[in-house]
C-alpha cells in the first residue's frame, strides 16, 4: 500500500553507506589536519615576520630619543658660547609664547605671489565643504597646493585649535555615527578609501582622528591639508587628537621635515615652523558621551583627566622634554632640563626581556668649555660615575627640585597620553621598548576607566595585523588605519564606526590592489621577505660587533661557533628580543653538526656597500650603523634647510657623532670621507646625495 522501502533494503542501503563514509570521513579528517597545520605554519610565520618589522622599529625609536636626551645633556653642561651647543641650540628654544602679535606678520602669506603659470588648486576663504572637496581632489591627482594657501590654511587652523579645550567631547545621536581613524602616517590612499567607504566628513557624519597624522609616508602634508581644511569646515564634528609623531624633533627623523622641505624649498621652514606651533594646540583626548576615551598612546596609574583639562597644552612644542619654568610661569628660552620619558614606578616590574633600555635624565652640574669627549667625561668624573655619560640610569629627583611638582606631573600626564603601550599583565611599569611613556596593565585600565566613570578606551599607535585589537577583558581597543605600514600586505587597516548604543564596529581595507589579489600564503611570503631582508641589513651593519661577539665562543679561532652561541651573541649585539633559534632557517644557509662558519656567514648576507677610498674602514661601520642619526644632526645642523652643509659643518656632526657614541674617529677618516663624497669640490655635502650614497642593497633582492 505505499512505494516505500521495505527494511531488508533499508538495512543494505545503510552497509553501502557506512562502507563508503568510512574512508570518506578518513580522508576529509586528513585533509582537514593538514590544513590546519599548514595555517599554523603560516600563522608562526606572520607573527615573527611581525616581530621582526616592530623590533626595528622600536629599536629606531629609542635611538631617536637617546640621540635628543645627549643634545639635552650638550645644553645643559655647555656653555653658551660653546660650537657645540650652538649647532643644536635652535632645536631648544621656546620663542613662540605670548608673541602671537610677531608670529602673524612672520607666517604672513599676502606677500607671496600666486602667478599666472600655477595650475593647481585656488582655495578662498572662509573654506567651503566645496572647496575642500576640490583640494582633495587635486591631491589625490599629485598637484601641489601653492606655498601662499598652504599658510593661509595653516594659519586660520592655527587661529581655530587656539579656541579648542584639551578634551574635546562628543555627543553621540540616533541619527548619525561617529567615524574613529587612528594613525595615518603619510598614507594618503588609506584616508581617501576611509573617505570613498564611508563618506566625508560632515555635519550629519562626525570624525575623531586619532593622531600620528605625519611621518613614514610620502604624503604627510596632503593628509594635513585635507584634514585641517575639513576641520575648518567642521570645526564641531571633526577633532584631531594629538600623536607622538605631532612633534618637530621626532620628524626631524622619520621623514615629515624632509617631505616638507623637498616639497616647498623656498617657503618649507616657514611652514614647518607653523606646523609646529599647530602641533602643540592640538588637543589631546576625545570623550564620547562620557563613556568613551579616545587617546593616541594611552594612560597610566596617575592618570588624570582632570589635570589633563587644566594643561598648557601649547607649551609642550615637543613632549619629548619639560618645559623649564620661570618665576612668572612662563617657559624659559635657553636653557632646558632633560628628563627620562619613561613612566617611574615603585612597583616591581612584570614585564621581563625587553629588548631595550629606558633612558634616563642626566643631572645638572657646572658650565665648562672643554672639547666634547673631554667635556662629557669630565662631567661623569666629577659626578662621581665610572659608566659613561649616556649609559647613566640616575633619579629625576634632583632635575625635578628644579622644577614645580605642578610642572612634572603636567608633563608627565602629557608622555603617557602619547607613549603608552598596554600589556597583558597588571601594573604599570617603563615602556623600555619605545624608551618613552610606560606599560600598563589591566588592572590600571579598570580603575582609571571606573575613576572617570568610563566603559571603554580607544586608543592607536600599534599597528595591529588586522586594523584593529581588543585587549584588557575588551575594555582597550587598539585601532591603526595606515593598511600596509611596514610593507604591502603587512597588515589591513581599519576604522570604528560607533552609534548612540557605544557599540564599535569595525570596518577593515587594503588600500592596495596587489595585496587584495594575493593568497595568503602569497601574502605572507611576500612580507617575511621584506621583513627578512631588514634584517639582513641590521645584522650587515653590526657584522663587526657580531665578529667580535663570536669570537669569544671560538678561543681557537677555527671560525665556527654552535648555533647556541650564534643565537645568544646575535641578540646581545642587536638587542632586539627576537627567537633567533626560530629564525635560523631563514638566516643560516649551512651547518655542520650543529656548528656554523661566522665568517661565511657574514659573506652570505648580500648586502653590497659603496666604494670609497677611505682610509679608516671604521667610520663606514660607524657610518652604517648610525645612518638615521647621521640624518637627523645633519638636519639640524642646516639651519637654513638649504639641503647643503660645509665641510666645517661636516666635521663638527660627525664630532658630535662620536661623542654621543663615545668612540673615536680620526680627523684624517672624517677629511677622507668628506672629500670622497663632495663630488663638485665646492666644499658643501648635499645631504641627500650623501644619504643616497651610503644606502645599502641588498643583492638577494636583485637576482
Amino acid at each position: 500500500m505505499g512505494c516505500g522501502m521495505g527494511k531488508s533494503e533499508l538495512r543494505l542501503k545503510k552497509c553501502e553507506k557506512d562502507s563508503i563514509s568510512v574512508p570518506a570521513i578518513s580522508a576529509a579528517l586528513l585533509i582537514q589536519r593538514w590544513y590546519r597545520q599548514h595555517v599554523a605554519r603560516l600563522e608562526m610565520r606572520r607573527r615573527c615576520t611581525w616581530n621582526i618589522f616592530q623590533s626595528i622599529e622600536y629599536a629606531g625609536e629609542q635611538d631617536q630619543i637617546k640621540l635628543y636626551n645627549f643634545f639635552g645633556f650638550l645644553m645643559e653642561h655647555f656653555t653658551p658660547a660653546s660650537s657645540e651647543r650652538n649647532l643644536i641650540s635652535h632645536i631648544f628654544r621656546k620663542d613662540e609664547i605670548c608673541r602671537d602679535t610677531e608670529w602673524e606678520r612672520y607666517f604672513c602669506y599676502k606677500s607671496i605671489e600666486v602667478t599666472k603659470t600655477y595650475s593647481g588648486p585656488h582655495l578662498t576663504f572662509p573654506m567651503t565643504f566645496c572647496g575642500v572637496s576640490k583640494l582633495m581632489e587635486a591631491l589625490k591627482h599629485k598637484q601641489q597646493l601653492h606655498a601662499r594657501y598652504v599658510l593661509q590654511l595653516l594659519g586660520e587652523t592655527w587661529r581655530l585649535l587656539r579656541t579648542f579645550p584639551n578634551i574635546s567631547q562628543v555627543i553621540a545621536c540616533h541619527t548619525k555615527q561617529i567615524t574613529i581613524c587612528g594613525d595615518l602616517h603619510g598614507h594618503l590612499e588609506d584616508l581617501l578609501l576611509i573617505f570613498y567607504k564611508n563618506g566625508l566628513p560632515s555635519s550629519d557624519k562626525p570624525y575623531v582622528f586619532n593622531g600620528d597624522f605625519v611621518d613614514r609616508g610620502k604624503s604627510s602634508l596632503e593628509i594635513l591639508l585635507i584634514l585641517f581644511g575639513f576641520l575648518l569646515v567642521y570645526p564641531n564634528d571633526v577633532h584631531l587628537n594629538r600623536g607622538n609623531h605631532e612633534d618637530h624633533i621626532v620628524n626631524l627623523r622619520y621623514g615629515f621635515t624632509k617631505e616638507v622641505l623637498g616639497k616647498y624649498r623656498v617657503h618649507g621652514k616657514k611652514i614647518l615652523k607653523l606646523l609646529q606651533m599647530i602641533f602643540s594646540w592640538l588637543p589631546l583626548a576625545t570623550v564620547i558621551d562620557n563613556k568613551v576615551l579616545i587617546v593616541h598612546g594611552g594612560i597610566s596609574d596617575t592618570t588624570d583627566l582632570d589635570k589633563i583639562a587644566r594643561v598648557d597644552r601649547h607649551k609642550y612644542v615637543s613632549a619629548l622634554r619639560p618645559p623649564k619654568m620661570n618665576g612668572h610661569g612662563c617657559p624659559v628660552e635657553d636653557r632646558r632640563r632633560v628628563c627620562s620619558l619613561t613612566y617611574h614606578s615603585s612597583a616591581p616590574a612584570h614585564r621581563h626581556d625587553l629588548p631595550r633600555h629606558s633612558l634616563q635624565n642626566t643631572p645638572v652640574y657646572s658650565k665648562s668649555d672643554f672639547p666634547v669627549d673631554d667635556e662629557l667625561n669630565r662631567k661623569c668624573r666629577l659626578a662621581g660615575f665610572d659608566q659613561p655619560c649616556c649609559e647613566l640610569k640616575k633619579s629625576d629627583s634632583y632635575l625635578e627640585s628644579k622644577m614645580t611638582e605642578t610642572d612634572v606631573n603636567e608633563w608627565k600626564q602629557i608622555v603617557a597620553v602619547l607613549w603608552s603601550d598596554p600589556m597583558p599583565q597588571n601594573g604599570c611599569i617603563p615602556n623600555e621598548v619605545r624608551g618613552g611613556g610606560c606599560y600598563w596593565g589591566p588592572d590600571v585600565t579598570e580603575e582609571v576607566l571606573r575613576r572617570n566613570n568610563l566603559q571603554l578606551l580607544i586608543r592607536s599607535h600599534e599597528c595591529k595585523q588586522d586594523g584593529y585589537e581588543f585587549c584588557h577583558n575588551r575594555r582597550v581597543i587598539t585601532i591603526f588605519s595606515a593598511s600596509n605600514y611596514y610593507e604591502v600586505g603587512s597588515n589591513r587597516g581599519a576604522f570604528i564606526r560607533m552609534g548612540p548604543d557605544l557599540v564599535p564596529h569595525f570596518i577593515q581595507y587594503q588600500a592596495s590592489t596587489t595585496c587584495r589579489e594575493l593568497t595568503l600564503r602569497q601574502s605572507v611570503g611576500w612580507t617575511e621577505r621584506s621583513a627578512l631582508r631588514a634584517l639582513r641589513e641590521q645584522l650587515f651593519l653590526h657584522r663587526s660587533d657580531l665578529i667580535s661577539a663570536f669570537q669569544k665562543f671560538d678561543p681557537n679561532n677555527k671560525g665556527t661557533i654552535s648555533l647556541t652561541h650564534w643565537a645568544s651573541s646575535t641578540e646581545r649585539v642587536l638587542n632586539l628580543g627576537l627567537p633567533w633559534r626560530v629564525l635560523r632557517p631563514q638566516l643560516v644557509s649551512s651547518t655542520q653538526h650543529g656548528m656554523m662558519d661566522y665568517q661565511q656567514w657574514i659573506k652570505e648576507l648580500s648586502i653590497t656597500e659603496p666604494k670609497l677610498e677611505i682610509s679608516d674602514n671604521s667610520i663606514l661601520d660607524t657610518m652604517y650603523k648610525n645612518h638615521s642619526n647621521l640624518e637627523t644632526i645633519f638636519r639640524i645642523i642646516d639651519t637654513d634647510h638649504s639641503g647643503l652643509i660645509s665641510l666645517k659643518e661636516f666635521h663638527q656632526t660627525w664630532e658630535l657623532l662620536s661623542s654621543h657614541l663615545k668612540t673615536e674617529i680620526s680627523a684624517k677618516a672624517i677629511e677622507d670621507l668628506a672629500q670622497s663624497i663632495d663630488f663638485n669640490k665646492d666644499g658643501n655635502i648635499d645631504i641627500n646625495e650623501f644619504l643616497e650614497a651610503f644606502r645599502l642593497v641588498d643583492i638577494s633582492a636583485h637576482t
